[in-house]
């Protein structure tokens, strides 16, 4: 397509950036206005003034004017035809408690339907705003979500006129709280002088804009205040800032000093970059050699990337993700398919790609396959994507670049819903259990999913690459927790983004949610730490992800300052009812709905209670599917109802595959000792809740804990470590039904000797509770309705004992079997077992004497 034709096409949205046609397109602007008028009262004065103006921005580089009146047709005219978009900032008196005057509210709607009509479809317009900072006070005083709701009608009035506009609002940050669900982009005005406020605030602006574009509205320095010297500078690094960053683009403020407010020129000022009389300033050569450098400033180094694409049974989609690998914007990439065992087409795709470096394997699951994959890379920097996403194409452009500027190890990025997806798609990506990243901070992530991850080789290396035992899913989440254990962080990329196709149907949606509930049974034996005691997941940080984990009934709160003046005020949202949220789980259904449904057969009172009880979970999902937010054009009558459907099912379908898992596991190691410790520890009925060691030399506590760790590691024992705020040094899984919490203590003694002291707790499992008082309850349930004749009464009386019978006996056959664990290592690091109470007593006496 010709420029001409190129010209003529409007600006679209493309994921985290905008695009003209098949090019990207970077916003490089500068605002133009309000200026002086010209004889006829015009507001951009005369098609003269604004030829010449609009040839200085084209020498600038710029390509986008932001200004900040509704233009007339000449001037959209001239401004396509020197090659600019426009941000049209749309003026009504947002100075007024408008929300408090039905005429000031009907002005304001007026104003942006007239003004989206009269430059209605034309390609000049880059996007409307509907609002250019509303103060703080005013919406203190109206209430934020009231100003929302409001704003948010003034974009589907201009959506309603042209359904294709690009629609948002000049935030900036003292309302930094508004939210708006439906404008297309992120826009806010910044004015930070300093470089790492400036970076840092990018940053958290990046967060905030989540799946969408983020532009800064205005940026710029007053040559009279700055001087023209430090002006050059700070323009200089805001701008590479705001590339670098990974933004959609930047507007300077402004073209020239020549600014004409509320009837008046303004003199004592100079934001330009030009003079009045339109001279160009020392800062105009400075923004025009950072403009021309942008988008893409210069990677400190180029280090080669190793692209490993694991597939299995991915034909359908395998092609895009290939195609656009090759299309990918950085010099020095290799692209590496590694085919499980695929049983559809993936070898005859794979052979259309010359680039592409194909190996194929037996069906041995992800984790091997990407193992296959690290194992053949040549790169420094190994990066992963899913047969099932396509990349953007300046996707390791942006990873590298945040890898290369941080202390990071690894880096992930956003997963975005393929525009040309399917409308079911579009429901499973706001339906729970979705890939989704976790982060510290804004820019410290606890995890990255694993369709969009990198890593330096090296560490992958370091930990043995991925676990084998993850065939389906898990394996990224144990990267991530295994690297961050060794002490090592992981970063996110807000601009490296990829396409990841969802699941299209509710079979395969159900299946990956199995996948997933399986994966956790593994994790949670491999890293019990990272999880409760009902076997769910512990997250430090927060979720990002389009569904919502619950149905949110608070309101936020917002810190707006003393007296509503804070530069910053922040929005801090309300957690989901997650207390609510349990009434859809697997334990729910099966500790409280079906005992009621089944108990209500012979006793039919309680049948109310057990639909009530259904009805509940019916309800909360239906509320969370309704408070779901799905993208306006993918969003049908049906949309919402499906959420709800899959928010009910999703839970169910994830606990079983979880519990199934986690019950069909290899037990841990019930070593077999017949050592004379253990025939003595198991036969005489020696006590085993504690032990002690003597040390004839000093020995680190934590050294003899280290080894202990160390042989419960080697013999696959399932144990979480104190994190700082337990009672015990290590809990120990052993079967089923009971743990063992083991605590140490060092005693000094004289001559530098000392006495170690192990205390081995138990404590019923989880398991072993719900099975306890679940027949208990059952127990005086049947006491209830039956009565409590004497032949009931004998058997009742008899299954408890034996199920403390049965509990103690494990207890006890787990302290056994840790005790002469214990033993072990104490042999292994010269410790001696004290064999009696004499012994005991006299450590005790010659600790006193050494004190």
């Amino acid at each position: 397509m010709d420029s001409h034709g190129q010209s003529r096409i409007r600006v679209s949205l493309d994921g985290k950036f905008f695009r003209i046609g098949s090019e990207k397109f970077f916003v490089k602007g500068v605002a133009y206005g309000p200026i002086t008028p010209g004889p006829s009262g015009d507001l951009f004065h005369s098609p003269g003034q604004a030829a010449a103006d609009l040839a200085l921005a084209r020498k600038l580089g710029a390509n986008v004017l932001r200004i900040y009146s509704v233009p007339p047709l000449w001037f959209l005219d001239l401004a396509l035809e020197n090659g600019f978009r426009l941000l049209v900032d749309i003026p009504w008196n947002k100075h007024l408690c408008f929300l408090d005057s039905p005429k000031a509210r009907q002005d304001a709607c007026d104003a942006v339907r007239s003004a989206v009509r009269s430059c209605h479809g034309h390609p000049a317009v880059f996007a409307f705003s509907v609002v250019n900072e509303i103060a703080p006070d005013i919406v203190r005083w109206s209430g934020a979500k009231a100003v929302e709701d409001f704003l948010e009608g003034l974009i589907n009035v201009a959506k309603e006129i042209d359904p294709d506009c690009l629609c948002t609002f000049a935030n900036y940050p003292p309302t930094e709280f508004l939210r708006l669900q439906n404008v297309d982009f992120i826009c806010f005005n910044v004015y930070l002088h300093q470089q790492k406020p400036f970076e840092n605030y990018l940053a958290r602006l990046q967060m905030l804009a989540d799946a969408r574009p983020l532009v800064i509205g205005e940026f710029g320095i007053d040559s009279l205040r700055e001087g023209e010297e430090q002006k050059c500078e700070i323009l200089e690094w805001q701008i590479e800032t705001c590339f670098r960053s990974g933004l959609a683009g930047t507007v300077l403020f402004s073209l020239t000093d020549d600014w004409h407010k509320d009837g008046r020129q303004i003199e004592d000022w100079g934001m330009g970059i030009t003079t009045r009389d339109r001279q160009p300033k020392k800062s105009f050569a400075a923004v025009q050699k950072q403009f021309a450098l942008a988008p893409y400033f210069p990677l400190p180094q180029t280090p080669k990337v190793s692209v490993v694409v694991a597939s299995y049974n991915g034909d359908r989609t395998l092609r895009a993700c290939l195609e656009s690998l090759e299309r990918l914007n950085y010099p020095n990439y290799e692209i590496i398919l590694v085919d499980d065992g695929s049983t559809d087409t993936t070898a005859q795709v794979a052979s259309l790609y010359k680039t592409v470096r194909y190996f194929r394997q037996k069906h041995q699951g992800l984790s091997v396959a990407r193992n296959v994959g690290i194992g053949a890379a040549t790169g420094e920097i190994v990066a992963f994507t899913d047969s099932d996403c396509r990349a953007d194409e300046d996707w390791l452009y942006y990873l590298v670049a945040h890898l290369l500027n941080s202390n990071f190890i690894g880096i992930g990025g956003h997963n975005f819903l393929p525009p040309e997806d399917s409308l079911v798609a579009a429901a499973v990506q706001v339906s729970p259990g979705g890939p989704a990243h976790v982060m510290l901070d804004d820019r410290l992530a606890e995890h990255v999913p694993g369709c969009n991850m990198a890593f330096y080789k090296w560490a992958l290396m370091e930990i043995g690459g991925f676990d084998a035992i993850y065939q389906r899913a898990g394996d990224d989440v144990d990267v991530c927790w295994r690297l961050q254990q060794r002490g090592y962080k992981i970063g996110f990329s807000p601009a490296g983004f990829v396409w990841h196709y969802r699941r299209s149907t509710i079979a395969g949606y159900l299946n990956q949610q199995r996948g997933y509930g399986e994966a956790e049974a593994l994790l949670v034996r491999r890293h019990p730490e990272y999880f409760n005691s009902i076997g769910g997941s512990i997250w430090q940080g927060r979720i990002y992800t389009p569904s919502k984990f619950g149905v949110t009934v608070n309101r936020p709160i917002i810190y707006h300052g003393l007296f509503a003046t804070g530069f910053f005020q922040t929005l801090y949202r309300a957690e989901p009812a997650s207390v609510l949220m349990l009434c859809t789980t697997l334990e729910y259904h099966v500790l409280v709905s079906l005992p009621l449904l089944v108990l209500s057969v012979p006793f039919r009172y309680l049948l109310s209670l057990g639909l009530a009880s259904v009805l509940l979970s019916i309800a909360v999902c239906l509320a969370a599917g309704f408070q779901s937010e799905l993208p306006r054009n993918r969003k049908r009558f049906w949309s919402q109802p499906l959420v709800a459907l899959l928010y009910f099912l999703q839970p169910m379908v994830r606990g079983w595959a979880r519990y199934q898992g986690r019950l069909t596991l290899r037990p841990n190691p019930q070593a077999d000792y017949q050592s004379l410790e253990s025939i003595e520890l198991r036969d005489k009925g020696v006590r085993i809740d504690r032990v002690e060691y003597w040390a004839e030399s000093w020995m680190d506590r934590l050294d003899f804990l280290r080894s202990i760790l160390a042989r419960l590691e080697e013999q696959g024992w399932q144990f979480k470590t104190d994190t700082g705020w337990s009672e015990f040094d290590v809990e120990i899984f052993g079967n089923r039904w009971t743990n063992l919490q083991l605590t140490t203590v060092a005693e000094p003694h004289s001559d530098n000797k000392q006495m170690f002291r192990c205390r081995l707790r138990t404590a019923w499992s989880l398991p072993g509770k719900v099975a306890f008082w679940s027949a208990l309850g059952f127990e005086l349930l049947i006491i209830g309705f039956v009565g409590t004749t004497l032949h009931w009464l004998w058997w009742l009386l008899l299954v408890q004992p034996l199920f403390i019978w049965f509990f103690k006996r494990e207890q006890r056959e787990l302290q056994r079997i840790v005790a002469v664990l214990l033993d072990e290592v104490a042999k292994r690091r010269g410790l001696l077992k004290t064999q009696d109470k004499s012994r005991n007593e006299k450590s005790a006496e010659e600790l006193g004497e050494s004190l």
